[in-house]
């Protein structure tokens, strides 16, 4: 496995800033992937096979980024941060409120969505009590909804279990990330991680793979297990 220190720090810097964070629409990783197909004279259908999206979504990265200033004729250099936040900003959905539709489509009824709180309704029951008077919203956002404005809390928010810390050297946890495409020879890759954390002390161990087939991720990294597993004693000592 090649050693990518880069993005090794990237990737956990990322991922400890997402823990926090709502899910982005658009990924900036896969407009660059997009516009770095395009400008190596893929069509529009390759470009989107290559970054994981579909035609239309490709098609209108690279419109915006064309109406930016991108030549085909260019090299990759042209792929700056402020052009790639100029597409981003153009395709992305328009949110004048700093919310989505169907989040706007809850405001007019929260009073409504507060008195069903008060009166012990779930969210499931409270979502089909709006679609059957015409308005329709995901789950999720209907919990986030109630949640901030609505004064709702769930079981689990309302009850915390204290997990009891072990012993050092007794637990790792696991968690698997995809870092993006990386050159590999004479053509790219799909790259993941595979992060160790020790639970006592906290440390971090990363493990970068190109598959996530059983081999891959159980066979492979026994080292970094093991290395996880180590540390954690040596930091009790």
């Amino acid at each position: 496995m090649m050693d990518h220190p880069a993005v090794i720090f990237r990737f956990i810097s990322d991922w400890k800033r997402r823990q926090g964070m709502a899910f982005r629409e658009v990924l900036v990783t896969q407009v660059k992937e997009v516009l770095r197909a395009w400008l190596a004279g893929a069509g529009k259908r390759p470009a989107a096979r290559r970054a994981g999206v579909d035609v239309k979504t490709a098609a209108r990265y690279i419109a915006a980024a064309r109406a930016a200033g991108l030549a085909r004729g260019g090299d990759e250099a042209q792929l700056t941060d402020e052009l790639l936040g100029q597409v981003v900003a153009a395709v992305r959905p328009a949110r004048p409120a700093g919310h989505g539709t169907s989040w706007e489509a809850l405001v007019p009824r929260e009073a409504e969505i507060a008195g069903w709180v008060k009166d012990g309704l779930t969210l499931v029951k409270i979502g089909e009590l709006l679609e059957r008077s015409g308005t329709a919203v995901p789950y999720r956002t209907l919990a986030r909804f109630a949640a901030a404005e609505c004064g709702y809390c769930s079981s689990r928010q309302q009850v915390t279990v204290p997990a009891a810390d072990g012993k050092p050297g007794e637990e790792v946890q696991l968690d698997l990330g995809y870092l993006g495409m990386i050159p590999d020879g004479d053509r790219r890759r799909k790259l993941h991680a595979l992060v160790f954390t020790a639970v006592f002390s906290r440390y971090c161990f990363v493990f970068l793979t190109f598959s996530q087939t059983t081999a891959a991720v159980i066979g492979a990294p026994r080292l970094w297990l093991r290395l996880s597993f180590a540390a954690d004693r040596l930091s009790a000592l």
